[in-house]
């Protein structure tokens, strides 16, 4: 059989060489092959083409970042259905297919050298040689979100005729994945080597080692300023010099996404609430936060932390977040998940609730939405005025943390 397949081979390739290109295999065994032929959009309703219209659009008015990782999100869901597939024929069974491959999907897939230029079903296969942890359910909803969002424009400007993600979600784990720091575990940490003195500032597998090395920017200020403020660490790494300033006494972080570096340096928000006016804590003041802030205006920096950086994805200090959770396991405060930067967002939180409010009282503080979609719109005055802002952000506290030695005599 082989012998006879292999001779029909050979017939075509002499044909071929003649520039006789007409010839079909004669013997019956052998079967011509076939391939399945993949939908081709129209001009202009390929699935990339829609998506950047929509982005153009901004329906949701969401950030730069977000549109950003929904490109990527579904530029992953091209990758299964095929680039030529149109928008119009998006349905329940791609949208199924793509998701059960989606919970086959190994974390961080396309920054890993294994999968180097494989598509998702590609990266799935191999997935089984190389041993990396799936996404979870959550990272599989957000994908599932992004083009969700997207369909519902496509719905909405009649290229379908229904949302194919609508009940696709996954359960969501409800049990907490990120805790608040216990005083005992701060103590220790404000006494290690990051906040006290490493071997060297220029690799994180340094900063758990004592030494003399005085870190004294982002790395440093990021985690304190979160404890006293609840604020994002995006948020607070892109602040700019202007940002921080003297307002009726009372210094304060005006987090905004606003910009005077240019479109390379755009600062951005995780949505349009998260703009607000925080006050800075004492306890910051007392650690020498503002000395810090007049030396960076001495050195002309523009930026309170010229020294943070975005990742690849443009996300600011990822990178250091990432290293943080590192340095956290190697001073041996963590096992697993549990505890990070985001922590101590979370700590502030419930300092909040130790001094007696309610979760409506502080969640503007945090950048979080009040629930009220209907008066947020109106009037012009942000909500709670400053002295309220100082009473909230005063009542955050930690009975027992001890950072007294992390005080310039």
């Amino acid at each position: 059989m082989l012998i006879r397949a292999e001779i029909e081979a050979l017939q075509r390739t002499t044909e071929r060489d003649n520039c006789d290109f007409t010839g079909v295999p004669k013997d019956p065994i052998v079967k011509p092959a076939k391939a399945t032929v993949r939908e081709v959009a129209a001009p202009g309703e390929g699935i990339m083409e829609l998506f950047e219209v929509y982005a153009k659009e901004n329906p949701r008015n969401i950030t730069v970042d977000t549109i950003n990782q929904a490109r990527r999100d579904i530029g992953i869901f091209v990758q299964h259905v095929g680039a030529t597939y149109p928008a119009t024929k998006i349905d329940k069974k791609a949208v199924r297919e793509w998701k059960a491959l989606l919970m086959l999907y190994p974390v961080k897939a396309t920054e890993t050298k294994a999968f180097a230029g494989m598509k998702i079903a590609q990266i799935v296969e191999h997935k089984k040689t190389v041993g990396k942890p799936l996404l979870t359910p959550r990272t599989v909803n957000r994908y599932l979100s992004s083009l969700g969002a997207f369909c519902s424009w496509l719905v909405a400007h009649g290229y379908i005729d229904s949302n194919p993600t609508d009940g696709m979600s996954l359960a969501k784990d409800k049990r907490k994945k990120v805790f608040p720091f216990t005083v005992e575990q701060m103590n220790v940490l404000f006494k290690s080597p990051l906040f006290t003195g490493c071997k060297s500032d220029e690799a994180s597998r340094f900063w758990n080692k004592p030494g003399t090395v005085l870190i004294r920017d982002h790395r440093y200020w990021v985690p304190l300023i979160m404890l006293y403020s609840g604020a994002r660490p995006a948020e607070i790494a892109q602040l700019a010099v202007k940002d921080i300033r003297l307002d009726q006494e009372t210094w304060i972080m005006d987090i905004t996404e606003t910009s005077d570096e240019g479109e390379e340096d755009l600062k951005s928000l995780k949505t349009l609430g998260s703009r607000r006016v925080v006050p800075i804590h004492p306890e910051l003041v007392r650690l020498g936060f503002l000395d810090y802030l007049n030396e960076a205006k001495k050195a002309g920096h523009s930026r309170v932390f010229p020294f943070a950086t975005r990742n690849a994805r443009g996300q600011m200090i990822a990178d250091f977040s990432r290293e943080f959770g590192r340095y956290l396991t190697k001073i041996g405060l963590k096992k697993g998940r549990g505890i990070s930067l985001y922590s101590f967002r979370h700590g502030a939180v419930d300092a909040l609730r130790r001094a007696g409010y309610l979760d409506d009282e502080f969640n503007f503080i945090f950048g979080h939405g009040n629930g009220n979609l209907v008066t947020r719109g109106y009037g012009v005055l942000v909500q709670s005025v400053l002295a309220q802002r100082v009473e909230l952000l005063n009542a955050i506290a930690y009975p027992g943390l001890e950072l007294g030695h992390l005080i310039v005599r």
